[in-house]
């Protein structure tokens, strides 16, 4: 049985498809939703059953509208609905076994035609779910090729593809809200929320990459207006307040990381560079002087996303994914998710996919082809 809580896929969002006439329908909104209400009214079920068979054959069959349901005036409120989902529901009110049930099937097509419904965390609308095929809900990610597209370039090394933070930001956040990458590398996080309207601020440690982030990202066009900012700096010291306050913002929505996988890529000589830590355990260390200098301005209810992949150290695995988990996990958060996010090539493996093969053989391990998306949710 459908729940009260099951929500409609009517809408047809023309900013993303083209209007199709065999798909699609045009109808006066107003007239629609009185039409609805006049047939909520009935209080004999043949008769609810008769009138919303005359408002389906109006549907199918244009011609035959005589009250200006599909006639549209130019001036008049219109909307574009998917002809397939609104005559499916219509033939479910005609279906219904009760006065009660059709009833309910009415006033879902009212608030489905009518209603917007978000979440506090992010926009989507849940009254048009389905159309939102472009996000992922499962937990294995697999991305044949990074999105290249605008200012998204592959130059830097270890930088991630922009989809992750593509996906986080949709999920996680509202228009306008504010984002932070203290690891931004050459950006990727930043052009993302310059081209789905958040604010986002992120910290590079190599002035020369925080140098190229910052030309790079002014190159994505600035549609929504909205403030990004490279800090210069070593995200366990760096003041985060500061900036926020620059800009009167108290608290941040979403805090996405992409740390170094250890020393696998060095990223530079400095001795405050996650990638140069000594050990592993010194390397779980600094990066939990970032979680604490920096989650501290996570809104309460809002999410932390972690990229993550293991490495191989005098041919053990060493699970820096997990212990990256259990870090968070000893702060204030609980563990959402974890995705796994398949990767076909790496610039380290490009080229090379015979060798690694027999390096794999010979040494009785696996190649890896996959890193962690975890995502964890600051406790309230």
């Amino acid at each position: 049985m459908k729940t009260s809580e099951q929500v409609l896929d009517l809408w047809v969002d023309l900013e993303k498809e083209q209007y199709d006439w065999r798909k699609d329908v045009i109808v006066n909104k107003p007239k629609l939703l009185e039409k609805v209400e006049e047939a909520g009214k009935l209080d004999n079920l043949p008769y609810l059953k008769r009138f919303t068979i005359s408002i389906k054959s109006v549907i199918n069959y244009p011609k035959s509208d005589t009250e200006g349901l599909l006639n549209i005036d130019q001036n008049g409120d219109t909307i574009v609905l998917k002809k397939g989902a609104l005559v499916e529901e219509l033939t479910q009110i005609e279906e219904a076994q009760t006065i009660e049930r059709a009833r309910y099937y009415l006033d879902r097509l009212r608030k489905g035609v009518s209603e917007i419904k978000t979440s506090k965390i992010n926009d989507i609308n849940l009254n048009r779910w389905k159309e939102y095929q472009d996000i992922i809900t499962d937990s294995l990610w697999v991305l044949e090729k990074r999105d290249t597209s605008g200012a998204h370039i592959g130059w830097y090394w270890g930088n991630f593809i922009p989809q992750i933070p593509h996906q986080l930001i949709l999920r996680y956040t509202k228009k306008g809200d504010w984002v932070v990458d203290p690891f931004v590398g050459s950006g990727t996080t930043l052009i993302e929320c310059r081209r789905l309207g958040r604010n986002g601020i992120g910290v590079e440690l190599n002035p020369d990459v925080a140098r190229e982030a910052k030309n790079l990202i002014k190159k994505e066009n600035n549609v929504h207006n909205v403030i990004t900012e490279v800090i210069t700096g070593d995200s366990r010291k760096v003041n985060l307040k500061e900036m926020l306050d620059k800009f009167s913002a108290k608290q941040i929505q979403l805090l996405i990381m992409h740390p170094p996988y250890h020393d696998i890529i060095r990223f530079s000589k400095s001795r405050d560079d996650l990638s140069n830590a000594l050990t592993t355990d010194d390397f779980i260390r600094m990066f939990g002087e970032v979680l604490d200098n920096t989650a501290q301005y996570l809104e309460k209810g809002r999410y932390l996303g972690i990229v993550i992949g293991d490495k191989y150290y005098k041919g053990t695995w060493i699970p820096l994914g997990f212990y990256i988990m259990q870090e968070v996990l000893k702060r204030n958060f609980t563990l959402k998710s974890i995705i796994v996010k398949n990767f076909e090539q790496t610039r380290g493996k490009r080229n090379q996919q015979e060798l690694w093969r027999y390096r794999a053989l010979v040494g009785g391990f696996y190649i890896f082809k996959h890193e962690y998306i975890l995502l964890f949710k600051k406790a309230k």
